[in-house]
């Protein structure tokens, strides 16, 4: 996969992952609009490397440089000099960055080191997984400055959380450790430390890409496209996945290795 050097992200290939860490550590990694810039830019470029067992990568880890943060929030002193206009484009910016990260066809893991807070906690609710390291914070203050989550945290949060913590989480702007977090579903899974937090993360994209790179593609579009539908149609979804993936040659191989008590190799189509 060839990568730009961007100015405030670091992109590395570890095995079978991407590792995307956010690199502006004196700001805590606050999403300044030049990150936002380069997580546009990079978000455009894998979703375009390909589809499902063509891709270059099977899985991306988001983290965030240094110790004390994934990523503080929006950048509060850019936000500031910004007319009603720019924040809304900057809000629609970060939109279309986790948008695009939904829609990609392979795992896409947030771990969390630090704050998650305001725009880094909403970031990290637009991946698959949350793993945390211990000291890891999660909240959306934005109440605190008389604003409200634009970067998808009232839209994702209730579908993370239930609904009524996520308006208590939202209205108080309360901050949840990480202990709780793991307890409340927001967060897979809790690390002692950031090495920790990273073997987790890189085991997690392991496991994954040991299974048929179609079908994870298939299982992560459906139940994206399941949201807020009723069950029947839901359903329906399910069984045009399933159809879908049934036809894969994929499904071929997976099939016929169970039959033959052997390891499959899936072809990726």
């Amino acid at each position: 996969m060839q990568l730009p050097q961007y100015d405030t992200l670091l992109t590395e290939i570890q095995g079978p992952a991407l590792v995307v860490t956010i690199n502006r550590p004196k700001a805590l990694n606050a999403l300044s609009q030049a990150v936002v810039a380069d997580l546009t830019d990079l978000t455009r470029r894998l979703s375009e490397s390909g589809r499902d067992g063509d891709w270059p990568v099977r899985g991306v880890v988001l983290t965030g440089a240094g110790e004390k943060s994934f990523v503080a929030g929006a950048d509060i002193v850019e936000m500031n000099s910004m007319d009603a206009a720019c924040a809304v484009e900057y809000g629609r910016s970060m939109h279309r960055v986790t948008q695009t990260l939904e829609a990609l066809p392979v795992p896409v893991i947030a771990a969390v080191n630090g704050f998650a807070l305001g725009g880094g906690c909403e970031l990290a609710l637009a991946c698959d997984f949350i793993l945390a390291s211990a000291s890891a914070r999660f909240g959306q203050p934005e109440v605190s400055l008389g604003l409200v989550p634009g970067f998808g945290g009232s839209v994702r949060l209730p579908r993370r959380v239930s609904p009524g913590l996520a308006r208590e989480l939202i209205l108080t702007g309360r901050q949840v450790k990480a202990d709780e977090a793991v307890r409340i579903g927001l967060v897979n899974s809790v690390h002692e430390d950031k090495a920790a937090l990273l073997a987790a993360a890189l085991a997690t994209v392991e496991g994954i890409a040991s299974h048929s790179p179609t079908a994870v593609a298939n299982a992560k579009t459906a139940m994206e496209a399941m949201v807020g539908l009723n069950t029947a149609d839901a359903l329906e979804v399910e069984a045009e996945s399933f159809r879908t993936a049934f036809l894969s040659e994929d499904s071929v191989e997976g099939r016929s290795a169970f039959v033959e008590k052997r390891r499959p190799h899936f072809p990726g189509r």
